[in-house]
């Protein structure tokens, strides 16, 4: 791994830094997930992961370009790109995330998934997208953020795939408000395509520690409203996808007025 053996120490001293913030992020869960009553849960750890993640992104120096109305409540519907998606969108709003089950298992970001309210789909059952769909919408009704990312899968960022439509049920009733998103990536020193996004047959582990020893990463995300057609899910999938491809080819190359650090407050 050729970052190991350019930057040993900063890799090193970077995955110090993240495991400390993963045992306090652990810590500071389960407390909340013990004495937060119920009706206050859901809100709890939405915030919970919104304050650990900009506390992660410190470690990467990444800093994240926000564009557009920054949603607060409704669906999100997004692009992916990996794991960074997660620390950076929950960094800018407090939000309830749609994955897929597996990720319960994955080292370090399962129980990190859990502990947030993740609402987890299992993909290879199609009787478990109304299930989904009901969570989804009980979430909703709680007034949380919910982002779905219908391409159902992560990409290098050089297209969007195709967005599938199953899970799109509660974003076809237009009773909250709907926003799209589209997360893109830069790096000072390395190719973001490979190195920032997480697809294919990359490792978790040889993938992370690699991106530890970036000197920098950029990440712009955009945000637009959008107001659907009256059209069924399908065609929704189409209209929503086309749209983000909009938001992609937007890039301006730096970042706009309303630019923050993905680690502060604001």
């Amino acid at each position: 791994m050729k970052e190991m053996r350019r930057h040993p120490f900063r890799i090193g001293g970077r995955f110090f830094r993240l495991a400390v913030v993963a045992f306090m992020a652990l810590g500071d869960g389960l407390f909340r997930r013990a004495f937060v009553p119920g009706s206050a849960a859901l809100v709890a750890r939405s915030r919970w992961l919104q304050h650990h993640s900009r506390r992660a992104l410190k470690v990467f120096n990444l800093e994240a370009g926000v564009s557009g109305p920054v949603p607060t409540r409704g669906l999100l519907i997004s692009n992916h790109l990996g794991y960074l998606d997660i620390l950076v969108i929950s960094s800018i709003t407090p939000v309830v995330f749609v994955s897929m089950r597996e990720l319960r298992f994955w080292p370090a970001v399962g129980w990190r998934a859990q502990l947030a309210g993740t609402i987890f789909v299992d993909r290879r059952r199609r009787t478990d997208v109304g299930r989904v769909n009901q969570a989804v919408q009980a979430a909703l009704d709680s007034g949380a953020l919910v982002v779905l990312f219908p391409e159902g899968r992560s990409s290098d960022g050089v297209t969007i795939l195709p967005f599938k439509s199953a899970l799109l049920e509660p974003a076809a009733r237009p009773t909250q408000p709907l926003t799209i998103g589209c997360v893109q990536y830069a790096l000072a020193d390395g190719d973001a395509s490979q190195e920032a996004c997480y697809w294919g047959k990359h490792v978790f582990l040889t993938h992370l520690l690699n991106l530890l020893g970036k000197q920098r990463v950029q990440a712009t995300v955009r945000f637009a409203s959008f107001a659907p057609a009256g059209a069924g899910r399908k065609e929704l999938a189409r209209q929503l996808r086309a749209e983000i491809i909009k938001l992609k080819d937007q890039s301006s190359g730096k970042f706009q007025d309303e630019t923050q650090p993905a680690g502060t407050d604001h």
